[in-house]
């Protein structure tokens, strides 16, 4: 059995009743990854863990063991809490649930972890999320060995150009756009965007959303997330090669 692990930094991604007294949570921490906690008793009235910060985001020092599938959880301690609204609390409770379908339990990453955090506390201070959410998912998929090809042609190799229109194969990459070409176009200047990490234009923007949106259901199996559908955050799911 491995041994017990002791104030490690990490965040509730979910959490979720379990039995009468207890709760089953979904983390994200520095140095295991994501993994699955029982956390006992913390429903009741007297406990030594507070059920209010084993909720999304807040950042906890986490003392457990890892007993298989589920550890168990000995103790949480606060260290920050990131208070968001509106907006930004459903980009971060969006980005939650990215994490827990498609982030591998106990497959540590130290820098997606990192840019985790970093983005949590950037949504505090802006009041729109969109840019923040591409960069995210796009480090996401680079952190699952899915990064996405954006400047260069999956056909010829050769260099995408800001000012043509693209159409892009899930499994392959940007391809040249033509009449007959299946799919949504998006220019050059969007795909490049990202590649630099460069804020780009508010239709390039919308493009992007769609094209991750894409990306990320394949990876999904076509399934939808939940989030998808709230507010703000969604339209309707994207064809295949949307």
């Amino acid at each position: 059995m491995p041994a017990p692990v002791s104030l490690e930094l990490g965040y509730v991604l979910h959490a979720r009743p379990w039995r009468e007294t207890s709760l089953l949570l979904e983390c994200l921490t520095a140095e295991h990854g994501r993994i699955g906690l029982i956390a006992r008793g913390v429903r009741g009235a007297h406990t030594p863990t507070a059920r209010a910060d084993l909720q999304p985001l807040r950042r906890l020092r986490l003392s457990y063991s890892r007993q298989g599938e589920l550890g168990r959880l000995h103790a949480a301690e606060l260290v920050a809490l990131h208070a968001l609204g509106g907006e930004a609390l459903l980009a971060a409770l969006y980005v939650n649930e990215l994490l827990v379908r498609l982030l591998p339990r106990e497959d540590a990453h130290a820098r997606l972890f990192a840019q985790y955090a970093t983005l949590l506390a950037q949504l505090e201070g802006v009041r729109a999320s969109a840019w923040l959410l591409r960069r995210f998912e796009r480090d996401l998929l680079d952190a699952l060995g899915y990064a996405p090809l954006l400047d260069r042609e999956a056909e010829t190799g050769a260099p995408v150009q800001a000012g043509l229109r693209y159409v892009y194969a899930p499994e392959r990459g940007p391809l040249r756009w033509q009449a007959q070409s299946d799919g949504a176009a998006l220019r050059g200047s969007a795909l490049l965007a990202l590649a630099r990490d460069q804020m780009p234009d508010a239709q390039d923007l919308r493009d992007l959303r769609r094209l991750l949106r894409a990306l990320i259901s394949a990876h999904l199996g076509g399934r939808d997330l939940a989030s998808w559908s709230l507010a703000g955050l969604a339209r309707a799911r994207p064809r295949a090669a949307d």
